[in-house]
């Protein structure tokens, strides 16, 4: 297990104590100091550190190395090492993390929290390193210990420590994800053995029939009212809205809601759109409309027409009225054949019956049958323009839809 981590990277520019701004990564800068007196080695390896002289960092149990370039062309092979945790000293640290909460939520946000530290201590693991666990080791030929090479590893890879505590954990014989899954299945093997037994439960169908026997009855919705309470006060100034355009508004959720405790939920579904045209279909006045038309930045005229589908036919109208559809070609043959039938006995001059995906006009008598996504047929006649306006309710019998039509027309 090992990883590499990114350099050479230079590190903060002034102060001893500039590597690190953490608790546990100036604890490394204070074991690495308090490791030898030789307090010009050390100057040299911050400077060296600083000047970003240490190369690419690599981190394993045991140990952290890197080339760090000094006085020669060709860098120096340095590392430092720190010994291992057990396999028991392990068993005991992680026992020490799952034992509190805390512990483990601030690992989680990359912290190193102290009680974690002093928890371990006195259980007598030493997760942060000793000045005499740090053992350094360097291919240059000064005999300094450590010396500037070394020292100037250990001052980046402070840096490193400062922002991701658990190299401290990589370099005692653990990474990360190795921690975590330990202290998964500590969790999990602790919530096996403190969960209670599994009722052995009942067929679903019985259950569900027991529950159908023993559930009360909803009580009957009562009536809703025809008009909403009145306000007891009036909307502020510069709202925007009148007395009569708040209890509009209430009368509308009433009855709504009303809709909804019936099971019928259409209405939690609409787009702005949509529930724009459903309210100016519930004829709020003239005033409304004109405001509706305004917010939703339709045509007057299609606003119109749109509100008239819904009339008609609800949310299924208005989709008929703007998404045309390719249905089975089976049942739009059936429909065209029951239709020609009907036509023939109906007028005596030929029959133009147009077919185009779910729609079929009468061309010479503008009226259209379109079959909506309901089976239903809505029918629709043309105006001068040549708009098609939604003409009556739709049904499931084309022949009844081209009927109602038909006497809508005139004809």
């Amino acid at each position: 297990m090992s990883s590499s981590l990114p350099g050479p990277r230079r590190a903060p520019a002034l102060g001893k104590r500039a590597f690190a701004t953490t608790w546990w990564g100036q604890a490394w800068v204070t074991a690495l100091e308090d490791s030898t007196l030789d307090a010009g080695r050390l100057a040299r390896g911050r400077t060296y550190a600083r000047k970003g002289m240490v190369g690419p960092i690599t981190v394993a149990p045991g140990q952290v190395k890197a080339a760090v370039q000094g006085s020669r062309p060709r860098p120096y092979r340095s590392s430092v090492h720190l010994p291992v945790l057990t396999t028991p000293q392990w068993g005991t640290l992680l026992d020490t993390i799952a034992a509190r909460a805390g512990h483990l939520a601030a690992l989680l946000d990359d912290e190193m929290p102290a009680e974690l530290v002093d928890d371990a201590r006195q259980a007598d693991i030493p997760l942060l390193p000793q000045p005499t666990e740090l053992d350094p080791e360097c291919s240059c030929p000064d005999w300094g210990y450590p010396c500037k090479h070394a020292a100037a590893l250990c001052y980046a890879i402070a840096t490193t420590i400062d922002t991701d505590p658990f190299v401290l954990f990589a370099l005692r014989g653990r990474g990360r994800e190795e921690v975590f899954a330990q202290l998964r299945a500590r969790r999990t093997a602790a919530q096996e053995t403190t969960a209670p037994p599994a009722p052995a439960g009942i067929p679903a169908t019985a259950a569900y029939a027991h529950w159908a026997e023993h559930t009360p009855r909803l009580p009957e919705l009562p009536e809703p009212a025809a008009h909403a309470a009145a306000l007891p006060v009036a909307p502020p100034p510069g709202a925007g809205l009148t007395t009569a355009d708040l209890e509009h508004l209430m009368t509308d959720a009433a009855a709504r809601a009303a809709q909804i405790l019936t099971g019928d939920t259409t209405s939690l579904h609409l787009t702005q759109h949509q529930d724009a045209v459903r309210i100016a279909a519930s004829t709020p006045g003239p005033e409304w409309f004109h405001h509706l038309i305004q917010n939703t930045g339709t045509k007057p005229t299609a606003f119109a027409r749109l509100t008239r589908a819904w009339r008609h036919g609800g949310p299924t109208g208005l989709t008929v009225a703007e998404q045309p559809h390719t249905p089975d070609p089976a049942v739009m043959t059936a429909a065209r054949t029951a239709l020609t039938a009907a036509l023939t006995e109906m007028t005596d001059s030929p029959v133009h019956l147009r077919a185009w995906r779910n729609r079929l006009t009468l061309t010479d008598h503008g009226i259209q049958l379109r079959l909506g996504p309901d089976a239903r047929w809505y029918p629709c006649l043309q105006d001068e323009g040549g708009e098609w306006w939604p003409a009556a309710p739709a049904d499931a019998d084309p022949v009844a839809a081209l009927t109602a039509a038909w006497s809508q027309n005139g004809e």
